[in-house]
C-alpha cells in the first residue's frame, strides 16, 4: 500500500476516534496533544499528516493494537463534511454484553459467578458499561422498588438493572441480595441506621429487612433500562 493511501486511512480512522471521543478537543486531551495541533492534523483541510510515531501513540491511548490506524476497517464517516470544532454526539468506543437472568439465577452468582457457561445464555443485553466483576441484567418484578410519584430513583416492574458483582456494596447503593433463610434473592436499597444494616424498598408500603450474617450481597446495580 502506498504511503499516501496509508496517510488517508490514518486520517479517516483518527477522525472516527475523535467523533467517538466527543470532538477534537477531547481527542487531543486523551492523546496528550494541543487541540490546535490536532486541528491542523485532522481538520477539513489538514496541513500536517499523522506520522507513524503519532499514529502508534494514538492507538495506545485508545487501547488499539499497534498498526490499527493504518488499516481500512470498513468503517466510514457518513457525514457530509468534517468540522474540527463541531462534532456529533459521542458514541461509546466499545459495547459489552451481559446475560439477562431470573431472580433464581441471580442467586447462583453468589455461588458460581455465572449461571451458565459462556455462549449458552438465553438472552443478552448490551451496554457501554465495563463491569469491574462478573455482571448480569436482572429484570425487576413486583412494585417494591417503585417509588412514590415524583420521588427518584424509581425502578418499576419490567426494568432491566445491570448488576456488577465487583463493586463494594456501600450503604445507599441499590443491591441484589441473597437471603439465606428463604434462599431468595431481592433487589433493594442498602441502608445503615444505628449500626444496623437494612434492605429498604423504594416503595414505603414495604417493611425494612434487617440483615446481618443472614444475607449475602451479590452485586450493586449500576444501570437501568426500560423498554416501552
Amino acid at each position: 500500500m502506498k504511503m499516501k493511501e496509508i496517510t488517508q486511512i490514518r486520517l479517516e480512522n483518527a477522525r472516527l476516534l475523535a467523533k467517538q471521543a466527543g470532538g477534537t478537543t477531547t481527542f487531543a486531551l486523551k492523546v496528550d496533544r494541543e487541540p490546535t495541533q490536532m486541528s491542523r492534523v485532522m481538520g477539513s483541510n489538514p496541513t500536517k499528516n499523522i506520522g507513524s510515531k503519532l499514529a502508534r501513540h494514538i492507538e495506545a491511548c485508545f487501547g488499539k493494537q499497534s498498526g490499527w490506524l493504518d488499516y481500512d476497517h470498513g468503517i466510514r464517516d457518513t457525514s457530509d463534511s468534517y468540522d474540527a470544532n463541531t462534532m456529533p454526539i459521542a458514541q461509546p468506543l466499545r459495547y459489552y454484553r451481559y446475560p439477562v437472568v431470573s431472580e433464581a439465577q441471580a442467586g447462583w452468582f453468589a455461588e458460581c459467578v455465572v449461571p451458565y457457561p459462556a455462549g449458552m445464555e438465553e438472552r443478552q443485553e448490551t451496554t457501554d458499561y465495563e463491569a469491574k466483576g462478573s455482571a448480569f441484567w436482572l429484570e425487576v418484578t413486583g412494585d417494591s422498588m417503585t417509588a412514590p410519584l415524583g420521588m427518584l430513583p424509581s425502578v418499576p416492574e419490567g426494568t432491566l438493572v445491570l448488576v456488577d458483582t465487583g463493586i463494594n456494596p456501600a450503604p445507599g447503593k441499590l443491591v441484589v441480595a441473597l437471603l439465606d433463610e428463604s434462599n431468595e434473592t431481592t433487589f433493594k436499597k442498602l441502608i445503615l441506621d444505628g449500626g444496623q444494616r437494612y434492605l429498604k424498598a423504594l416503595n414505603p408500603a414495604y417493611p425494612l429487612i434487617p440483615i446481618n450474617v443472614n444475607c449475602s450481597i451479590i452485586g450493586v446495580a449500576v444501570e437501568a433500562k426500560t423498554k416501552l
